[in-house]
């Protein structure tokens, strides 16, 4: 089990994590700061020039998880984990990836009133020898206490609150582990398949609006937009595994086997092992069907309806190209073969 202390930069979760491997029995401190100090001597510098923050690179964000589950096959327990997440697709991506290896997260978020925080900015001294470094560092809690303003409302829909105030750290973390204990910091709902040893087979499903636009959905457990769908069960045919997950999904039973539009093959990328992907034309929804779409579980985010242009900025590269072979094959009125998301034959 981890149990994930999330909050403002200055807001005491080092230390609070600190004390609260005292309080919870059999727990190990682990904090993923340190695979960013890692990183730093790993990722050539022209990378690391190009994100803001090494949360950005996506290697930080995979090792993260690869981290936590091999400690905690070495040493078992309960892993605390001290780490500001602040936006909400690395969350799901990192809450996802430990669910894939079935390690349940208490997500608790360790909120402090802004005139407090402030304070505490102020007076922080991190090198007491280098006092141009500790400004920097202090610079660095002030320009995050905007970007965490805003993310408040998603923190305190999926987390535990504890208002810290002027509580101790040992106050704050005893508060933690009773809240764990009490089962009141529950897990966090976050689904996700496990990772693949082979290649698979997945099926989605285009589905449109009276304005021929298509509905793409925002799983929680990976960034990017998708198409509804997902992976072929042992002995299912892909177009039926598209029905059902649409209907899992978002609620809505196709009323015929939809028609296919593109079979497209995905090599091998490690970590992914690649295979089939399938594409559908699930037809068109009309207004009333459209506006009864569901999320009934804890797979997606949200919805939206949109055209080719703005799912450029939704989609990955990959599903990106698949889409529009997709559309193409749609106005054709014929399926294409596709290999690397490029046509073939």
């Amino acid at each position: 089990m981890i149990v994930w202390l999330n909050g403002a930069f200055s807001a005491g979760k080092t230390s609070t994590a600190r004390e609260l491997t005292e309080l919870i029995p059999d727990s190990t401190l682990y904090d993923p700061e340190v695979i960013g100090g890692v990183l730093k001597h790993l990722v050539p510098p022209k990378r690391m020039g190009e994100v803001g923050d090494y949360q950005d690179l996506p290697v930080w964000r995979r090792l993260v998880v690869d981290a936590a589950a091999a400690l905690l096959a070495e040493v078992g327990g309960v892993l605390v984990v001290p780490m500001t997440l602040l936006r909400q697709e690395y969350r799901d991506e990192i809450f996802g990836g430990l669910a894939a290896r079935r390690i349940p997260v208490r997500h608790v978020l360790l909120a402090v009133d802004e005139t407090i925080l402030r304070e505490r900015i102020a007076g922080r001294e991190e090198f007491a020898d280098d006092p141009e470094r500790s400004e920097s560092v202090r610079r660095w809690a002030l320009d995050h206490i905007a970007p965490y303003r805003e993310a408040l409302p998603w923190l305190h829909a999926d987390a535990y609150a504890v208002e810290t105030g002027d509580l101790t750290p040992r106050e704050v973390a005893e508060r933690v582990a009773d809240a764990v204990r009490s089962d009141a910091a529950g897990a966090c709902q976050i689904v996700q398949t496990p990772e693949p040893t082979a290649e698979t087979l997945a099926a989605g499903v285009l589905l449109f609006d009276e304005e021929d636009r298509v509905l793409l959905v925002d799983p929680t457990y990976k960034p990017g937009w998708e198409f509804p769908g997902g992976v072929v069960e042992p002995g299912e045919a892909p177009a039926r595994a598209g029905m059902r997950e649409v209907a899992e999904e978002i609620g809505i039973e196709l009323p015929a086997v939809p028609r296919l539009l593109v079979v497209d093959w995905e090599p091998p990328k490690p970590p992914g092992y690649g295979g089939l992907r399938f594409l559908f034309d699930g037809g068109r929804l009309a207004g009333a069907d459209a506006r009864r779409l569901l999320l009934p579980g804890a797979e997606l985010r949200g919805w939206r309806f949109v055209t080719e242009g703005e799912a450029a900025a939704l989609l990955p590269p990959v599903r990106l190209s698949r889409l529009r072979w997709a559309l193409r094959a749609r106005e054709q009125g014929r399926p294409l073969n596709l290999e690397a998301g490029v046509p073939v034959g």
